[in-house]
């Protein structure tokens, strides 16, 4: 017959000296040398005797660590092993843990799957911790259904960022395909909030592509009463109508004047980042008028690392705003005339009035091939065109400057 054993006490637990109390159907507390105390039950399953473990006493009373046990007798006699059920349960917890929205975007944020640029990840992951996170961040991403999303997003979109609501409904696409990848979703639910958001209206940058407008820019420009530093830069804007990124972060460790040449880094360009990584250097051929303006500014910041260095510090390149602000301060408006905007002013005139060939103003502009077989194939560069154009670009400049005809420039022939 079973050994009969009497229920504890919770006068007997209480004074409980090292080893085991049996309470009955397996339940037991066992205390250390230590004194610690802990309830155990033991059981048998598949024919193998084991030990399942309940709780720390007294944070587990007597009762509770009873409940315990008939909880586990209910399991065995449905054929499940109590022990495991407990490690099944803790892994669940845990995966629910990084099945949030919040963990799973950062979890994509962290890998970086899709080769974004450092700037990107860092606007990417800012925008949804302002955004997105706090309203469902903490939500399985599984329970995320269209109308949880949409709400957020018309916040956003009540504000009148209508960009940024469109930018944050593809950023959360982004995570929830990549749930769906990573076997913690069923679908990207953000495909049915097509329509719903309102797109913004795309503008281009102000820029004067006007020949006849072009004139009193550039007298504008060389007559600016700023910073010389300022107008030199609004100079070489005009004359390399490079990105103003690329402008303002202008390095003198990229140029060389023996070989009339800028060389901007591959890590520096716009690209992707396997592009970065791999691509060559951009080489702008300089034209006279480009390497006078570099020359007056070496006297300026020829000690230091950039060619247009903070007022405040050496260490770091000029504003994003200078140039623009100097534009606004020349009288020209946003919608009139941007930094960015050099790039189309140079893009249209130097085509239409000039005769230049798309593929060398796509190389000057420092633009990947547009052909399907990018450059797998195409390995041109053009470099004798290049240095034409950009000597056909500042003759041009110059003779707008001296109030001469506008009038197209004759290539010699390559």
């Amino acid at each position: 017959m079973p050994k009969t054993v009497t229920p504890l006490t919770a006068r007997q637990c209480q004074a409980a000296k090292p080893g085991k109390l049996f309470d009955g159907g397996g339940l037991y507390l066992e205390t250390t040398t230590g004194g610690s105390r802990f309830w155990y039950m033991k059981y048998r399953h598949s024919g193998v005797e084991r030990r399942h473990g309940i709780g720390p006493y007294p944070q587990c009373g007597l009762a509770e660590a009873r409940a315990a046990r008939d909880k586990a007798k209910a399991l065995l006699r449905d054929g499940m092993d109590p022990q495991q059920q407990r490690e099944v349960e803790r892994e669940s917890a845990r995966t629910a843990s990084v099945q949030t929205y919040e963990a799973i975007a950062r979890e994509l944020h962290e890998r970086n799957p899709l080769g974004w640029q450092e700037a990107h990840r860092e606007k990417w992951l800012a925008m949804q911790t302002r955004h997105l996170f706090p309203r469902i961040g903490g939500m399985p991403v599984a329970q995320i259904t269209a109308p949880i999303l949409l709400a957020p997003l018309t916040v956003v979109e009540a504000q009148g960022k209508h960009e940024t609501a469109t930018s944050l409904r593809q950023y959360a696409s982004q995570t929830l395909r990549y749930a769906v990848q990573t076997g913690r979703a069923e679908r990207d639910v953000s495909v049915d909030l097509r329509g719903a958001i309102r797109a913004p209206i795309q503008k281009s940058y102000g820029a004067v592509t006007d020949v006849e407008r072009l004139p009193e820019l550039i007298r504008a420009i060389h007559g600016y009463h700023g910073r010389a530093i300022t107008r030199e830069a609004l100079l070489l804007s005009a004359l390399l109508f490079q990105r103003p990124g690329n402008i303002r972060g202008l390095q003198w460790a990229w140029i060389n004047f023996d070989k009339e040449t800028i060389s901007i880094p591959s890590h520096e360009m716009k690209r992707t980042l396997r592009a970065k990584v791999q691509g060559k250097p951009h080489v702008i051929p300089l034209s006279p008028q480009a390497i006078e303006c570099l020359r007056r500014l070496e006297n300026l910041t020829g000690g230091g690392v950039y060619v247009f260095p903070s007022e405040r510090t050496g260490e770091r390149p000029m504003s994003d705003g200078t140039v623009n602000a100097a534009l606004r301060r020349l009288g020209y408006s946003k919608d009139e005339m941007t930094a960015h905007g050099f790039r189309a002013m140079a893009r249209t005139v130097l085509a239409e009035h000039h005769n230049i060939p798309e593929a060398v103003l796509e190389e000057l502009l420092g633009h990947g091939k547009a052909n399907p077989l990018g450059s797998a194939y195409d390995r041109t560069t053009w470099t004798k065109q290049r240095i034409e154009a950009m000597r056909v670009w500042g003759a041009y400049l110059d003779r707008l400057r001296e109030g001469g005809r506008v009038v197209p420039l004759k290539r010699r022939k390559a």
